[in-house]
């Protein structure tokens, strides 16, 4: 093979809530592009990261976890999942070697199971469990013969995870790149700033405001001087809801904002004017046009 001939590979990540599939995409890319907290099922959009590796390009979905849905929010999650994975070349399933096969991975292996999919298996955390414990679940694992492959990693501390990338980067087709060099996510720039203030919206009150509230970036303009100009809006469902994110005198609201402000600097590498709104709109989770917004389709 010419060293020279572009490969494009597109890589599903599958695995339970909180499996680390967000802490893994940013350690595979080198740079945060999905959110990371630590409330379950903050992944809404099939966020895809973008790293080269030699001549390939390696774009990965990060697919919302896949549970149980209870919620027409949720349904619509687990099924740009399901999508996410039918649209790769390689699935790979993340698992918390902690946590070991609960019902969200079991669920899991049975859809993949009768899709008949096979997928690389990819055992986190490994730095926590003993060597014992890991090889039962690694054989328990084998058992069900979904998994061509097997990888140890520590997404946190980034041990292994090379290894994974250039095993991702072997696997991948012969094609043309599907991005610039230099694009890390197809994310539109306003979705990625929502997800970024919703991510520290969710660290400051998700005790409070567990799913209640969601973040849309209304407005963005690239001012003469160099900088951003960026106008969100806080949605939240109820109106008693509307004083907790806003905090005593509007405290919380300003600390969520200068946290996503710093962040966004960083991110976009000027300086950011950011503009705050909380506002109330009783039913956003089963609202179609939020839906279109965040990728996912609406399902009944």
């Amino acid at each position: 093979m010419n060293m020279h001939q572009q490969k494009c590979g597109f890589i599903a990540l599958l695995g339970a809530p909180n499996a680390g599939k967000s802490t893994l995409l940013n350690n595979l890319i080198g740079t945060k592009v999905s959110i990371v907290t630590q409330k379950v099922q903050t992944t809404r959009t099939r966020v895809r990261g973008i790293c080269m590796e030699g001549n390939t390009q390696l774009v990965f979905i990060d697919t919302p976890g896949i549970f149980e849905p209870k919620r027409r929010l949720d349904r619509a999650m687990v099924s740009a999942a399901w999508g996410g994975a039918t649209d790769a070349d390689i699935i790979a399933l993340l698992i918390d070697a902690q946590r070991g096969i609960d019902a969200n991975t079991q669920r899991i292996i049975d859809g993949m199971t009768e899709n008949g999919q096979k997928a690389v298996l990819v055992v986190n955390k490994v730095d926590l469990v003993g060597k014992e414990e890991l090889l039962t679940l690694v054989a328990k694992l084998d058992e069900t013969e979904l998994f061509t492959d097997v990888f140890m990693v520590s997404a946190l501390t980034g041990d292994g995870v090379e290894d994974l990338r250039a095993f991702f980067a072997g696997k991948s087709p012969e094609g043309p790149w599907m991005y610039p060099e230099d694009q890390l996510s197809d994310l539109s720039e306003r979705i990625l700033a929502a997800e970024i203030t919703r991510e520290k919206l969710f660290l400051r009150v998700h005790q409070e405001l567990p799913y209640a509230a969601t973040v849309e970036t209304e407005q963005w303009d690239h001012r003469k001087d160099g900088s951003i100009r960026i106008d969100q809006v806080v949605y939240v469902e109820r109106e008693s809801q509307k004083g907790i994110v806003l905090g005593k005198g509007g405290r919380t609201i300003k600390e969520i904002g200068s946290q996503a402000r710093e962040e966004l600097q960083e991110m976009f590498d000027c300086k950011v004017h950011l503009f705050m709104q909380i506002k109330v709109r009783k039913n956003w989770s089963n609202e179609r046009s939020h839906y279109r917004e965040i990728g996912l389709d609406f399902t009944d």
